[in-house]
C-alpha cells in the first residue's frame, strides 16, 4: 500500500508562535507541506515570501481557506478569533489545528463543539502542547503504571521571566487575565494527570507586585488558584510574569505511594557556572525554548492522525473543560470568593 500524500497545510497569522509552527511544519514534520500563510500584517507576509517563497500568501482569511489542494489548517490568531475561524474552517471542509485557549468565552467552546460534531470526518484539536513534552509523556506512563499509587494532588505552575517592557500589559484587554493565559495549560496538565476528574470548585487571588498598571483590566502579574476535583483531587496553581530568573514551567503530582516532579530545575542545558558569584547554571529564557521539541512532536501527532486517521491525544471537550475551569478562576479572583463548577 502506498503511503498517504502530504498533508497540504497553511498557517494562519504569522507571530513568533505562528513563524513556529510555520518552519516546524516546513522543516520538521514529515507528511506535511506548508502550501499557504495568511496574516493582515504586512510585516509578516515579507517573512513568509523570504522564508517560505513556494508557501501562497494571503492577507484574507477566507481566501486561504479556498486556496486550491488546502486540508488543514493551523490558527496562531488572537484568541477572540478562534471559535469563528475553527467554525469556518470546518465548513470549509478543512482540519483544524487551534493554540490554545479554545476561547476564552464557554459559548464559543459549546458551538465549536456543536459545529465539529457536524464534522466527524474532520480532525479538531487544540494545542496544549505540554502533553506532547517528553519529561510529561514518561510522568503520565509512570502514573498510569502505578508507580506512584492513586494521584490525589497536583501542583503546577507557569512563571515567565519579567518583561520590562511589557508586551503581556498591552495583550491585557484581550489575554482573559493571567489565569486564562497563562495557567489554562497547568489546569490541563493537572486533569490529565488526575485522570479527567470533573472540577466541582475554585477559589484564586492575585496580586500586582511589578506591573501596576494592570489595574484598569483587572489583571494581576502573580495568581495563585485552588482546584477542587471530584473523587476529593485536588490541583494548586501558581502564574507570574515577574521572574527575575527566567521561564519555568514546573509540576509536581503527589500519589498514595510516591510522587512526581516535571521542571524542577528550569536549567536551559547541563553547564554548571562557578565563578565570583558562586555556582550556577542558566535558566531557560521562555516557554519556546523550554518546549520546543515538544512543538514539533505536537504538530507530528496532529499530522499523523490526519493523514492515517488516527485518534487523538486530546478532544475539544478537553479544551472546553480548561476555558470552564479558567474563567471560574477569573471570576473568583474578580468576586474574591469561592466560585462552585
Amino acid at each position: 500500500m502506498s503511503a498517504p500524500s502530504l498533508l497540504q497545510v497553511g498557517v494562519v497569522g504569522l507571530g513568533r508562535m505562528g513563524r513556529r509552527h510555520a518552519d516546524n511544519l516546513a522543516t520538521l514534520v514529515p507528511g506535511a507541506a506548508l502550501c499557504a500563510v495568511c496574516s493582515p500584517i504586512a510585516a509578516e507576509l515579507d517573512w513568509a515570501r523570504q522564508s517560505y517563497p513556494d508557501a501562497h500568501q494571503y492577507q484574507d482569511y477566507e481566501a486561504l481557506l479556498a486556496h486550491p489542494g488546502l486540508q488543514a489548517v493551523f490558527l496562531v490568531t488572537p484568541t477572540a478569533l478562534h471559535a469563528g475561524q475553527i467554525i469556518a474552517a470546518l465548513r470549509a471542509g478543512k482540519h483544524v489545528f487551534c493554540e490554545k485557549p479554545l476561547s476564552l468565552d464557554l459559548e464559543d467552546c459549546l458551538r465549536v463543539q456543536a459545529e465539529a460534531a457536524r464534522h466527524p470526518q474532520l480532525k479538531v484539536m487544540t494545542g496544549f502542547v505540554r502533553r506532547f513534552d517528553a519529561s510529561y509523556q514518561d510522568a503520565r506512563r509512570k502514573i498510569d503504571e502505578g508507580l506512584i499509587g492513586s494521584p490525589f494532588m497536583v501542583y503546577s505552575q507557569t512563571c515567565d521571566a519579567y518583561d520590562p517592557d511589557g508586551f503581556f500589559v498591552r495583550f491585557a484587554p484581550t489575554s482573559g487575565g493571567l489565569f486564562l493565559d497563562c495557567s489554562v495549560h497547568d489546569i490541563d496538565l493537572a486533569r490529565w494527570l488526575l485522570g479527567e476528574v470533573r472540577a466541582v470548585r475554585v477559589i484564586s487571588s492575585g496580586v500586582r507586585a511589578i506591573h501596576h498598571d494592570l489595574a484598569p483590566y483587572q489583571d494581576v502579574d502573580n495568581g495563585l488558584a485552588i482546584c477542587e476535583f471530584e473523587e476529593g483531587r485536588l490541583a494548586s496553581f501558581y502564574a507570574s510574569r515577574t521572574m527575575a530568573h527566567g521561564h519555568e514551567t514546573m509540576t509536581d503530582v503527589t500519589g498514595t505511594r510516591g510522587r512526581l516532579s516535571i521542571g524542577a530545575n528550569p536549567r536551559l542545558n547541563r553547564v554548571t557556572i562557578a565563578d565570583a558569584h558562586g555556582v550556577r547554571s542558566e535558566s531557560t529564557p521562555s516557554f519556546i525554548e523550554r518546549f520546543a521539541d515538544a512543538f514539533v512532536t505536537e504538530a507530528r501527532h496532529f499530522v499523523d492522525a490526519v493523514r492515517l486517521d488516527l485518534p487523538l491525544a486530546l478532544t475539544l471537550e478537553d479544551a472546553t473543560e480548561a476555558t470552564r475551569i479558567g474563567v471560574a478562576m477569573r471570576r473568583s479572583l474578580l468576586e474574591q470568593q469561592p466560585v462552585l463548577l
